[in-house]
């Protein structure tokens, strides 16, 4: 779930793009990065870590130029280092190019295999790499036409912005798997922007102006903008998650306020799952606003019980388990005063490992919670996801092998409730503003309806599954 930006036509392009993916540091905080032009040869920098870590005042005086990509990355294929940080560049035939990714490319390790069998010498372990080479080698001769040649071959998750010396190019997969929007910088009033999310414009104030269509490749450069549909049409499977955790709250995708939809996420689950309690509590930050459609509903307080340290990350994307495990406690810390002597209903957005839920659970008893009731606004996690999110095997996925009773007792909670499909569809499609159909959604990692053929290692999403209902929780 990586955040990708990009501008054109902009004297501080690159300062743009670090401003942009500032606003997108939630979606990846492992590296960061910005390819700029300036119209004869592209500027690069990339680092580990966060935004803010990756770039100083000198590092983007290093970028000159009127276009630039950005990149956040949280990594599900390729490891941890500064070799898949991204954006990837490479010089070939035809110039130069640098891609930014987000997302995940299902057959990318048999078409990475036959590229090196022909010779082609790989530098990082990332998918991205590989449309990289097939650009490289297309023999078409517009780079539109090369990437898109490129893209042919490939499936998968991907929303891309790439750029060369004299053009920004942003393309999204026939699916919409991943979001991709438009935006401008006043007062041009040509699209001049991509980002992953439109709250990406909002801090240098910039104005949305549509969604980037699933299969269509936009190409902005001296002469404007102009878009091509390379790809056959499919039919659209958005990743129904962005909704559900990933987005920003103040982003609007699908024609949805992500705010909204949340609400109407713990308006349902309330509806499904009641609970005897005394105070609705949200695990922050992204089970906030699901706690505040619970609380509504049930005609319970809502309450802070739970304080969120924003100087640490969302555990949820961290690279190591370890690191996974200590987050927790640097997380959050409870509010004895909201917690001690009451029936607690806590509000989280999904239960992945189950380790985060065990943890929280104990600190709101430690706290003198009389009850824990654990209300989760999405389905059972009982799939891996292959778009790009990093549960790769169903041996990680604690709702892949145990009941919610087997869980619940597992996290020491006194009740637990999942919302139903049905419940999370019909919340984000009844949100006002909605501009699609309900089968509009990728839910795989809820149901196992995976929407493209998975590469060999991805054995229809049971690869690593142990047996039904394994012991030892």
């Amino acid at each position: 779930m990586c955040g990708v930006f990009g501008v054109y036509g902009h004297p501080e392009a690159a300062t743009l793009a670090y401003l942009g993916l500032h606003a997108l540091q939630h979606r990846g905080q492992e590296s960061a990065g910005i390819v700029a032009t300036d119209g004869k040869r592209l500027h690069t920098h990339r680092a580990m870590g966060l935004v803010r870590d990756a770039f100083g005042p000198e590092d983007l005086a290093k970028l000159p130029g009127f276009g630039a990509i950005g990149h956040v990355r949280y990594s599900t294929a390729g490891g941890s280092s500064v070799k898949n940080a991204q954006p990837l560049s490479a010089k070939y035939a035809g110039g130069s190019i640098a891609v930014a990714h987000n997302g995940n490319l299902t057959n990318a390790e048999e078409v990475r295999e036959r590229l090196e069998a022909r010779g082609s010498i790989f530098q990082s372990s990332s998918d991205t790499e590989v449309i990289v080479h097939l650009v490289a080698i297309s023999i078409q001769r517009a780079v539109e036409d090369r990437i898109a040649d490129a893209l042919h071959q490939l499936t998968g998750a991907y929303s891309l912005v790439i750029l060369t010396e004299t053009s920004l190019i942003a393309v999204r997969d026939p699916m919409g798997i991943r979001p991709l929007v438009l935006g401008r910088l006043p007062p041009s009033e040509s699209p001049g922007l991509v980002a992953s999310e439109p709250t990406a414009f909002d801090l240098i104030d910039a104005k949305w102006v549509r969604e980037i269509k699933p299969g269509e490749m936009v190409i902005i450069d001296e002469k404007g903008l102009r878009s091509s549909f390379p790809f056959a049409s499919s039919p659209r499977k958005s990743c129904v998650f962005e909704y559900v955790y990933f987005a920003r709250p103040d982003s609007k995708l699908g024609g949805v306020s992500v705010y909204e939809a949340r609400k109407n996420l713990g308006r349902r689950l309330a509806e499904e799952w009641p609970a005897q309690g005394d105070v609705v509590v949200p695990v922050p930050d992204s089970g906030v606003p699901a706690a505040i459609g619970y609380a509504e509903r049930s005609a319970l307080p809502f309450e802070m019980g739970l304080i969120r340290s924003h100087y640490v990350g969302r555990t949820f994307i961290e690279p190591e388990q370890s690191i996974r495990h200590f987050g927790v406690r640097l997380k959050l810390n409870p509010v004895t005063d909201v917690l001690r002597g009451k029936s607690v209903i806590v509000i989280d957005d999904s239960i992945v490992r189950g380790t985060t839920s065990r943890k929280i659970v104990k600190m709101v008893r430690d706290a003198g919670a009389k009850a824990v009731h654990l209300r989760i606004s999405s389905p059972p996690t009982e799939w891996p996801c292959y778009y790009g999110i990093d549960t790769p095997t169903r041996m990680e996925l604690v709702a892949s092998s145990h009941s919610a009773e087997e869980i619940s007792k597992y996290v020491t909670s006194d009740s637990l409730g999942y919302l139903s499909l049905d419940g999370m569809l019909n919340a984000v499609t009844g949100t006002r503003g909605f501009e699609g159909e309900r089968g509009d959604f990728c839910h795989a990692c809820f149901s196992g309806e995976y929407p493209t053929s998975l590469g060999p290692g991805a054995v229809n999403g049971t690869e690593g599954l142990m047996s039904p209902r394994r012991q030892g929780l």
